[in-house]
Formats: structure tokens, sequence, C-alpha cells
């Protein structure tokens, strides 16, 4: 999976661009790339692991609207909500790791992430006022709606990178951060500061993993092993259903928001972290390394994230959801098909291609030109082109 190492002691694997075009629920590009040239040593992995977690949303969202009718679709619903975001977070922050201060990382982190989130809070507020005929909506930049609040995330996240890269130890931190955090239901809906706060510790497990540690659970037996505690999990699942209310998974409230006595947030919190860790190792360990049909995809993740929720909320708002059938099991198999259909064509190139003025926009005339990535710039394209495959290399 991995390539050569490069270091002067020739056993480490060097580190991956800081941020791959279109990252992670979802993360948006970060890299220098432009969307349309693939990035310089992509790891054909962690584009599967992108694509495969994006349409684990998308049939998240739209079996929300049937999942009440059915235990089996409900049990389901939890265990594949306690791990698609969190494998995509940690995901973010694998790629965040060398995100510092320089002019050109803060550029694309606003061109990347800050803009997309003001142009689609904004299109989504007017799509659920008018489509949704909810004429309270309003436009609020500092109250993220809906799929909005993971690019506000993301954003605070890697501001906060170099913070942790301070810490001596950033994990503990971050999970004392969450569990505080699910204590107090003071802390409002302002950024939605609470999810930000309680998924932060999966974006710092990112930040502190090593390539080896991919390879640890991508072994054969961690895959076999990965089979009866998936099957556990979804029987857990299913008797969980009518035990524990499935907010927990979404992190965006206090325990006492949830009924719950407020010394139960720390402990559901470290309790969901650990339970979100061992099925993202196991979502990890069954994910191709190898090139595929769909990891060019997983470069796209950014649109199909941002753009399936237009379509689940628009037929929502249609009432197609309202369908007797749809509630059956065949409905439900045809609206899972239905939603990796749907995400998969909004990652597609010529999605992206159109998009690309308001998910990756260039903002030329925003910026100061920045001498030192000029310099950069120059010594890049002065630099020979890598040999071809197969080929020695001087």
């Amino acid at each position: 999976m991995f390539h050569a190492a490069s270091s002067p002691r020739q056993n480490r694997t060097p580190l991956p661009p800081a941020q791959p075009s279109a990252p992670g629920v979802p993360s948006p590009r970060g890299s220098g790339e432009p969307e349309g040239k693939p990035a310089k040593h992509r790891d054909a992995f962690f584009d599967n692991a992108k694509y495969l977690a994006i349409v684990l949303v998308a049939m998240g969202h739209f079996w929300e609207p049937l999942k009440d009718d059915s235990r089996v679709l409900q049990g389901l619903y939890m265990v594949v909500y306690a791990f698609h975001m969190p494998a995509f977070i940690v995901i973010s922050g694998y790629f965040s790791r060398s995100f510092d201060a320089r002019p050109d990382r803060l550029k694309r982190l606003i061109t990347g992430v800050a803009v997309p989130y003001v142009v689609f809070e904004t299109a989504f507020s007017l799509f659920n006022r008018y489509a949704g005929h909810n004429p309270d909506q309003d436009i609020s930049l500092l109250d993220p709606w809906y799929l909005t609040w993971f690019l506000c995330a993301l954003f605070v996240w890697r501001l906060t990178t170099p913070l942790w890269k301070l810490v001596r130890r950033p994990l503990p931190v971050a999970l004392g951060v969450a569990m505080l955090a699910s204590l107090s239901p003071n802390i409002g809906n302002d950024l939605d500061l609470q999810r930000v706060l309680q998924f932060m510790p999966f974006f710092v497990l990112g930040l502190v993993m090593k390539p080896e540690h991919f390879q640890l659970v991508r072994r054969r037996s961690v895959r076999i092993a990965s089979v009866p505690v998936v099957a556990m999990a979804l029987c857990v699942g299913w008797w969980a259903v009518p035990r524990m209310n499935a907010a927990w998974f979404y992190h965006r409230d206090a325990a006492q928001e949830l009924d719950a006595p407020w010394w139960v947030g720390p402990v559901m919190t470290l309790a969901l972290f650990g339970c979100s860790l061992v099925l993202t190792a196991c979502f990890f360990a069954w994910v191709p390394g190898r090139r595929t049909w769909f990891t060019a995809l997983g470069t796209g993740t950014l649109c199909g994230y941002l753009l399936h929720g237009f379509v689940v909320k628009g037929a929502d708002y249609q009432g197609w959801f309202d369908h007797a059938w749809l509630h059956g099991p065949l409905g439900e198999i045809l609206v899972t098909v239905a939603a990796a259909a749907v995400v998969t064509l909004l990652c597609t190139e010529p999605v992206r291609r159109v998009f690309r003025c308001v998910m990756e926009p260039e903002m030329k005339w925003a910026f100061r030109q920045d001498t030192g990535e000029q310099a950069r710039e120059r010594r890049e394209a002065q630099r020979p082109q890598p040999a071809e495959a197969g080929s020695v290399s001087a």
C-alpha cells in the first residue's frame, strides 16, 4: 500500500500530502493540486476508504425517513452511524498532520473549506425555506444547518492542528475536552460547537496516526476477526433499538438534553469512542488497497457529501418517502441502492467540474501573492519530471 521509505533510516514511509484533494465527509480539498489533476503519490486505500465512507453517509441519510418502521433498519442505522463519520474524520486528521500557518495552506483552507461552507450553508437554508416551505428558516453562518456542520468543524480542527502538535498527550486531552463538553447544555448552537468538541478526538487520533497503524488494521488476521465483531455489533444494534437514543451517535447534544443524568455524558462519550474505534478498524480492514473502479471517485467526496443532501431533502419535501411500499424490506433495499447510486454519480468528474467554482475557487483577487509561494512554484517547475514506471531514476 505504501511507497518505499525515503528517510535516512530507510524504514519509514514518507508522509503523504498534508491535505489531499477533497479529503474526507466528507473532507474538502486542501492540497495544492487542482481537483482535475491527480495528486502526486496518492494512495488508493485512502481514496477507496473515502468513497465507501461517503456511500455509507448517504445511505444513513436516506434511511432516516424509513427507519422508524423497521427495527432491523434502525439497528443497522445505529451501527453505521457509530463509525462512518469517525472513519471520515480520522482520515481528515491523518492528512492534516502537516498543516501549519503557512500562507498558501491558510489560503487553501479558506478556499477549500470556508468558502464552500458559506456557499452551501446559504444554499441549504434557502432550499429549506422555499422548497421545504419553512419561512422561519434563517440564513445564519453561525448556526450550521444539516450537512455543513462538518465543514465548520473541519475548519476549526485544522486551525488547531499546530496546538495539538505541541501537546504531550494530545489524544487524552482531546477526549477530556469531549467528555467535558457532554456535561454542558449551555454550549449552544453557535458553529455547532458541541459536535466540534465531541468529534474532535477522532480528528486528533488521525493527527497522531502513522502509516504503520493503517497497515496493522489491514492484516489478514484483523480482517477475519472483524467479521464476528461486526456481526456482534449488528446484534447489539438490534437489541439497543428500544433501549437507546440514537441521538447519542450524532454527538450534538449534552447528556441533559438527551434526558440523561449529567454523569452519563462523559461515560457515553468514552464508551462510544471505543465502539467507534473498533468498528472503524473493522471498516478499514476491508477497504481495498488496490486501485478499483471507484478509487477515482474518492477525490470527489466533497461533492458527493454536500450535493446528496439536496436530493435527500428534496425527496422528503416532495413526499417520496411516504409511499407505503418503500417502508417494506424491498423498498428499503431499493432506497439503499438508490442512495449509493446517487452519491456515486455526484462524486464523478463531470459533476465536480461543474461545481469547482464553489468547491475550490482560486480567488486570486482576494489574496496577496506570496513571494515564498512563487519561489516554491518556480522550483517545482524546474525540477526534473519523475521517471516513467519501470524505468530507473537517477
